[in-house]
């Protein structure tokens, strides 16, 4: 399915906005149930980027939608449908935005938290190592490189933030905001499905270096995975035929747009500035081609 144009913000005079974050916008639909928008609009070093990158949200739902079907043995999902014409009449009045790029969910009781699970020692977690030894309260083996496989994926949670940085966080720490039990069944929850999607993505050709899960509660008190799952904006998927430790890795997620902004002399705040067409062209494909390769399909 090809967008017939970039979706870089919705708005339904017939829905509730509840939120409008950096990327996706979300409404109320009925007491139970939430539509979930996934725009095109990318963000880096938490700045929205005024150029869209084109069919983006058409992956992350479709990417989404493909892991709660294949994970859903592990944990029950937030995922009601994806499909325009199983949704109510007031959300299809809005076909043309909204096709392939919404979901309908049910509501939970969101949990102030971010499940990171790392396979690999990249990004904050290797800035933390380099100083400390440790991430997250896991003290890791000496002499490790950038880039490196861990022995076990380890479960490095984060606060959420509305706006700038998460801050990594202890399990511990972790257990003074969601609780012990809450934060042991979340932890053990997290690490399942990240191995068993890192283990299929590996025999697809992509490593998923590390990401981050969302969980809630709904009416009945049953934890959901919700928001997005194993994309590539809540992830890192590098080519496993390009890896080599020691380095950064070539991506297939936004860090290309981070690399480009890294040349420019640009403060990293507010206003951001524009795309050249060739990277947002390029960023792209580098979605699409993660989706191909994790599904088998094209989109």
């Amino acid at each position: 399915m090809i967008a017939v144009a970039p979706v870089v913000e919705t708005t339904f005079s017939d829905l509730t906005l509840l939120k409008r974050g950096k990327v996706r916008d979300v409404y109320q639909v009925d007491e139970n149930s939430l539509l979930i928008v996934a725009t095109d609009r990318v963000s880096a070093f938490d700045c929205v980027i005024p150029t869209p990158i084109e069919r983006k949200g058409e992956v992350l739902t479709a990417l989404s939608q493909f892991w709660f079907a294949k994970l859903g043995h592990i944990v029950a999902h937030h995922l009601i449908t994806t499909r325009i014409d199983e949704m109510p009449a007031r959300v299809q009045n809005h076909t043309n935005q909204l096709r392939g790029r919404s979901m309908l969910v049910r509501k939970t009781d969101v949990f102030p938290v971010e499940c990171v699970v790392r396979g690999y020692i990249t990004g904050s977690g290797w800035k933390d190592y380099q100083k400390t030894g440790e991430v997250c309260g896991h003290k890791l083996p000496s002499g490790l490189r950038e880039s490196e496989q861990l022995a076990e994926p380890i479960f490095t949670p984060a606060t959420k933030a509305e706006t700038g940085h998460d801050e990594n966080i202890s399990e511990a720490q972790m257990a003074g905001i969601v609780g012990p039990e809450v934060t042991a069944q979340l932890r053990d929850v997290s690490l399942r499905v990240y191995k068993q999607a890192a283990d299929y993505a590996r025999s697809r050709g992509i490593i998923i270096a590390d990401t981050k899960f969302e969980f809630g509660r709904d009416e009945t008190g049953q934890v959901l995975l919700i928001d997005e799952v194993l994309t590539p904006d809540s992830s890192r998927f590098w080519p496993a035929d390009a890896y080599e430790v020691g380095r950064g890795q070539a991506s297939f997620d936004k860090q290309y747009v981070r690399d480009y902004l890294e040349t420019l002399d640009w403060n990293k705040q507010p206003p951001a500035p524009e795309l050249p067409p060739e990277i947002a062209k390029a960023t792209t494909a580098r979605y699409l081609e993660a989706y191909e390769l994790l599904t088998g399909e094209k989109l």
